[in-house]
């Protein structure tokens, strides 16, 4: 049998109520983590925010895996832990909320660094438009190409 195979079995074979909270326990470290990006990213820190980038991925994926489980065990877990179960889907609306509010604000961060950048493009291609006029007395047409490159000193 293949690790992977084993792991899944593994989870599979957990007592119903073990199941649930680990897989309970998972989904609100995650919501913890993705609410820190959330805050982070609001502040404008989001190089701090890619820290969190590992522990977030490791945590999706950890409870992906307990949520197929769950999904495969939902029969047993109904019978079994009605109770954990009954926490486990309400922790899980509270997932999709957080996420649904940590994709906006990551859609946000990356619009307003998108416009930052092409309003630096284009201010420093409008110092390359020439300043003089032309033979038949106006001024040339703004170059179509966009600035050359961009140097930023991260040292300041």
């Amino acid at each position: 049998m293949s690790n992977a195979a084993e792991r899944i079995a593994s989870i599979d074979n957990l007592p119903a109520p073990d199941l649930c909270l680990v897989t309970l326990h998972t989904l609100e470290q995650l919501v913890g983590v993705l609410n820190q990006e959330t805050t982070l990213l609001r502040a404008g820190r989001a190089r701090e925010a890619t820290t969190l980038t590992a522990q977030k991925t490791e945590l999706a994926q950890s409870y992906m895996g307990y949520a197929r489980a769950v999904q495969r065990q939902q029969q047993r877990l109904a019978a079994g832990a009605p109770r954990e179960l009954a926490l486990l889907k309400g922790a899980h609306e509270r997932l999709a909320t957080q996420m649904a509010e940590n994709l906006r604000v990551i859609a946000t961060a990356r619009k307003v660094t998108e416009d930052l950048l092409t309003d630096v493009a284009m201010a420093v291609a409008a110092t390359e438009r020439p300043r003089t006029y032309g033979p038949a007395g106006t001024m040339p047409p703004i170059p179509p190409a966009p600035a050359k490159g961009l140097s930023i000193n991260r040292s300041l």
